[in-house]
């Protein structure tokens, strides 16, 4: 960390929108929608905690990651291999590990996900860390909904969203291309 750190980053057009893959050494720390409204404060975080400036480039851990999305997209992949990188505050970190927890295809309430690490009365801070993830699809924030099943915001839109967990319920999704 610090001095001359660099986050390795490359686009990935996926069938709902546009991701911008990043690499923070040997591990996966950014996989985070182009039109997400968190950007810049995603940046600054990483900037803040990892003392890390951005650049387009290859790396073989984003090169996994883009193979990675591709199989998942095409149904042959409901698990994920690369090593991923969570960059923010420990409850953050707790809460971006549970969101691994949740089964392919299936999805939690908000509330259900603050049970599932320790605090039921934090499901406005489970929320928001929730919200703040860098690392979508990865750590698959799109499998927490609200608790009356209705999706409830996401970085890349709730049509991104519904394309997701329509992709993993069914094998195949009908969301028409989301350009950023």
């Amino acid at each position: 960390m610090g001095e001359n750190a660099v986050i390795v980053t490359r686009r990935y057009e996926a069938p709902c929108g546009v991701l911008l893959l990043g690499a923070y050494g040997d591990r996966l720390c950014l996989c985070d929608w182009e039109t997400g409204a968190n950007r810049e404060r995603v940046r600054n975080r990483f900037r803040r905690r990892l003392g890390a400036e951005f650049a387009e480039g290859v790396s073989p851990v984003t090169e996994m990651a883009a193979g990675e999305l591709d199989e998942y997209f095409a149904g042959r992949r409901r698990e994920f291999d690369v090593p991923l990188l969570f960059v923010g505050t420990d409850f953050q970190e707790t809460v971006w590990e549970a969101l691994r927890g949740i089964p392919y295809g299936e999805t939690v309430s908000y509330a259900e996900l603050a049970r599932r690490i320790g605090r039921p009365n934090a499901v406005r801070a489970v929320a928001n860390a929730n919200g703040a993830n860098a690392v979508s699809i990865f750590a698959p924030c799109h499998r927490v909904i609200g608790s009356d099943r209705s999706l409830t915001g996401y970085a890349g839109g709730l049509a991104a969203k519904g394309y997701l967990t329509r992709l993993e319920k069914s094998g195949q999704a009908d969301c028409p291309r989301v350009r950023g």
